[in-house]
Order: structure tokens, then C-alpha cells, then sequence
């Protein structure tokens, strides 16, 4: 697996959520831009799915056994913050529900982040573990 391409593909991706969420609806750039990022979304899916749901299948068997597997497009967050050194992270409030076993009573969420690719648990508002990461 190319996963410096996954990597790139997946920050294509927040790209072009973080220029949507930049402009109003009614932007004549609104709908290129929205059409853009379904294809980006299509692709990545095409070719790193596969790939992403065995891994998000690890992680759901070690740590939420009880939650189905989503697609990799689902665990891509709605909002992403970049640092000056092109390193990505997320909010403790983003990413997919989930029951980890090991958290009852938690609102436990897991996440697709790039730049490094990894997966995160978001624990709650003050804890966020590094689940998986690419090698």
C-alpha cells in the first residue's frame, strides 16, 4: 500500500471540505468545489478502501467490538486544525461514535487524520489516543 498517496489523497480531501466550509452556499465557486471534493471522496474510496476498512476492522475488533464498521469516507472529520508544519489534528468532539469497551459512559469517537496518517480515539473532551498509525 502507497501510503504516502493515501496520506496526500486524504489531505485532498480535508482540503476541500475546509475551502467549502470557507464559503457560503450561494458562491458561484459553491458547487465546483462541492462536485470536486465528491469526486476526491469517490476515488479515495476506490483506492484506499479496502485498505482502510481491514484497518478500522483491527481497531473496531481491539477496541469497540460491539459497532460496526463504517465506510473510510464516514471517519474523516468535519473539521481539521493545520499547524505551520503541515501536521493535521482534530478536535476531541470529532469523528464516528463508537462503544469502546474499554471507556463505558464515554462518548468515544474515532477519526481518520493525516499528515501523519493516523487514527485517533477521541475519549472524551480531554483525552485523544493515537489508535493506529501508518507504517
Amino acid at each position: 500500500m502507497n501510503l504516502k498517496a493515501l496520506d496526500a489523497s486524504l489531505q485532498e480531501i480535508v482540503k476541500k471540505r475546509v475551502a467549502l466550509q470557507k464559503i457560503d452556499y450561494n458562491n458561484p465557486k459553491y458547487d465546483e468545489i462541492e462536485e470536486e471534493l465528491h469526486d476526491a471522496e469517490d476515488s479515495f474510496q476506490d483506492e484506499f478502501g479496502d485498505y482502510l476498512e481491514e484497518q478500522f476492522q483491527d481497531i473496531h475488533d481491539e477496541i469497540c467490538p460491539d459497532t460496526d464498521v463504517l465506510h473510510p469516507i464516514a471517519y474523516i472529520a468535519k473539521n481539521y486544525m493545520v499547524s505551520a508544519k503541515n501536521e493535521y489534528s482534530v478536535s476531541t468532539s470529532e469523528g464516528v461514535y463508537v462503544e469502546a469497551d474499554k471507556y463505558p459512559g464515554k462518548d468515544t469517537k474515532l477519526a481518520l487524520v493525516p499528515s501523519p496518517l493516523r487514527v485517533v480515539l477521541n475519549v472524551d473532551k480531554n483525552n485523544q489516543l493515537v489508535v493506529w498509525s501508518a507504517k
